[in-house]
């Protein structure tokens, strides 16, 4: 079995041959860098060195080199079409002050940050773990409003990369999976108007928001209508961060009257076009959110933050097959390493690979403070359990 009917296999509770392997990416700078001081050669890729290291099979994907692609165990391969503004802000440095920059982004925020850390800005979010302190966004009023619909064109050529036709051909038929991902209307008004703006609309400004929500939804929906048929997608995914510890940022009522029309829409033209998984990502609690997205047709979720007071193993136990999972298992057990990480990796691999719909994986990116070693240990261990040692 290829990796890409595995993993349809997996998360669509059918009969795969073993669970995927799922290492939530390539570590950030801060974790690669203590891994380097804990056991990891510099002058190796750190994945390559793991599957040597540990004996893991690495899988080899048909047409990786002409379609530009870097594969890793799990393999989510992306189109490559961007749902970004056009063009982006001017990155620019504005003032500096007591060791800290204040710069504008390309989204148009004006955000305080460390010195050492304004290269992450600049690389984005999934660079490097950042203490930021934002002072502007680029929507204030109507009229920046207006002027950043402009900037969301779902018929602009620079949306695709070069040869995507091509691309969209090889994709139907290369043996590991294709996935995109985009923010969900939260995420996205977030990231215009800020967090306090966005909470404060859902009560003072409602017409207002729901004209930002319609707009989002229709940008997403025309986009993905324009290569969707063109190619074979096996899941999408939703970018929502709108979770604390222990509760939503917003009401579930809220949920469900101002963003759930947004994910019953795009639920219904994604599977329309044959893709099995549609998946929202939410960091916090999501206990009171996973009824929302059941109901939205939603059918994964991840990464299931334990110290956000979730608990995976209940959650399969009330919802059963109506929604599979990525993750969920605690980062600060990783960290700890010897039995601690083995006691949280039994709690909760073992009897949700029994009854399936689930990718096992750390809860969140791995932090700076897991150590190469740690590291090697809890990926030996789920190695065993999915049936790759």
């Amino acid at each position: 079995m290829n990796q890409r009917k595995r993993v349809i296999e997996t998360l669509t509770f059918g009969d795969p041959d073993r669970v995927p392997l799922w290492f939530w990416g390539d570590p950030r700078p801060p974790t690669l860098e203590y891994w380097h001081q804990t056991g990891l050669p510099k002058n190796v890729y750190w994945k390559k060195h793991l599957f040597e290291t540990l004996g893991i099979e690495k899988n080899m994907v048909r047409g990786e080199a002409s379609i530009g692609i870097e594969q890793g165990n799990l393999g989510w391969i992306d189109p490559g079409v961007s749902f970004n503004m056009i063009p982006k802000f001017e990155e620019k440095i504005l003032e500096q002050k007591s060791g800290h920059y204040i710069v504008r982004n390309w989204q148009g925020q004006i955000v305080e940050i460390d010195k050492e850390d304004w290269k992450y800005i600049q690389d984005g979010p999934e660079v490097g773990f950042t203490t930021r302190k934002w002072h502007k966004f680029p929507v204030e009023k109507r009229e920046d409003w207006e002027k950043i619909k402009e900037k969301y064109d779902p018929y602009d050529e620079r949306r695709y990369p070069d040869n995507f036709d091509k691309k969209c051909q090889i994709l139907k038929d290369i043996e590991v999976p294709v996935a995109f991902n985009f923010p969900g209307p939260f995420w996205k008004i977030r990231d215009w108007v800020g967090f306090e703006r966005i909470c404060r609309m859902f009560r003072k400004e409602p017409d207002f928001l729901k004209d930002m929500i319609d707009f989002w939804t229709n940008f997403i929906s025309k986009t993905m209508a324009n290569f969707l048929e063109e190619t074979k997608v096996d899941r999408v995914q939703i970018n929502e961060d709108m979770a604390f510890k222990k509760h939503s940022m917003i009401s579930p009522k809220m949920v469900r009257k101002f963003l759930k029309p947004s994910y019953e829409k795009w639920v219904k033209e994604i599977k329309k076009t044959g893709c099995p998984i549609v998946e929202i990502d939410s960091d916090g609690y999501i206990g009171n959110l996973i009824p929302i997205w059941i109901d939205s047709g939603i059918n994964s979720t991840f990464p299931v933050e334990v110290a956000a007071g979730n608990d995976i193993v209940e959650y399969r136990e009330m919802y059963g097959k109506k929604m599979a999972y990525q993750g969920g298992i605690d980062k600060r057990a990783i960290a700890k390493g010897g039995k601690t990480m083995k006691k949280e990796v039994m709690r909760v691999v073992p009897p949700l690979l029994e009854k399936g719909g689930y990718i096992p994986g750390i809860d969140h990116a791995i932090p700076s403070d897991v150590s190469w070693h740690n590291f090697v240990e809890y990926i030996e261990l789920l190695a065993k359990l999915t049936g790759w040692l």
